[in-house]
């Protein structure tokens, strides 16, 4: 059986494939699939489209065609940019007819406010071909450190009201915040809590500085809801799964985060995930 589910994996597609800046961080995707599958783990890997802002295309056909080529490894995930309009709504449903499991949003740099309703048929599209959204929460590395965050601004990474109206407003749609959501995690913390169609993937930040109250939740009152993710290549999952053995969780807690929420949450026995 693998040892767990890495809920947040980049992968270039599209114009990254070729980029020579993106080539510097991103992985080719059967480096990533041979990585993964020499730790014994599986991983849902995904794009960001903000074609809009960056002029940069991205490319969910890469994302099933890696999957169809390493389905023992990866789980896809589509992505979307809000501003595309129509278009945007057709790929989500393009996304769910090319086997993809959930999309992918960035309100920070596709720079939407999620809970504005010229958005809302991309996520009444999600519900309706029973696609979970992973969306990004808190601030973001990208940007940071330079003048100006390069023109990117964090406020609609906040999880109240952006993630909390949407979530109110569509109770079927799984919404999982991506990682812990400083400055304002402690909302991020009240809107899974009390919203159940909401879940937590603790990528993007290594264990050691998580903030107490992620820890102490995560191992109480969300721990049938909280994700182990990485945010690969920013943190490996190695560097993860040992600063995480070093946190005080409970035993029984641990393989949830790392496996058994990850499972179900993706529809999978644990048998499903065993490697061939």
């Amino acid at each position: 059986m693998i040892r767990a589910i890495d809920m947040h994996v980049h992968l270039p597609t599209g114009d990254k494939v070729r980029d020579e800046k993106a080539r510097g961080w991103l992985k080719p995707a059967p480096e990533v699939a041979e990585y993964y599958a020499r730790l014994n783990m599986m991983a849902v890997v995904f794009d960001v489209d903000n074609e809009t802002k960056s002029g940069i295309r991205c490319s969910n056909a890469d994302i099933a065609q890696w999957v169809r080529e390493f389905p023992e490894v990866f789980i896809g995930f589509g992505t979307v940019d809000p501003w595309k309009g129509a278009a945007a709504v057709d790929e989500v449903h393009r996304c769910a007819d090319l086997g993809l499991r959930g999309m992918k949003f960035h309100p920070a740099t596709q720079a939407f406010a999620p809970n504005d309703p010229q958005f809302f048929p991309i996520w009444e599209a999600c519900v309706e071909r029973h696609l979970a959204v992973v969306i990004h929460s808190g601030t973001t590395a990208i940007g940071a450190g330079t003048p100006g965050g390069r023109g990117i601004t964090l406020q609609y990474c906040r999880p109240i009201p952006y993630i909390d109206e949407i979530a109110a407003r569509y109770p079927e749609l799984a919404i999982i915040m991506a990682h812990p959501a400083w400055p304002w995690h402690d909302e991020q913390l009240a809107v899974a809590r009390h919203k159940t169609n909401c879940y937590i993937d603790l990528s993007g930040w290594a264990p050691r500085y998580f903030p107490p109250s992620v820890i102490q939740y995560a191992n109480t009152l969300l721990q049938d809801r909280v994700f182990f993710g990485s945010d690969y290549p920013f943190i490996s999952p190695e560097r993860w799964l040992n600063e995480f053995a070093e946190l005080p969780f409970k035993e029984e807690v641990r393989p949830k985060i790392l496996l058994h929420n990850a499972a179900r949450f993706l529809g999978l026995s644990l048998e499903e995930v065993a490697p061939a």
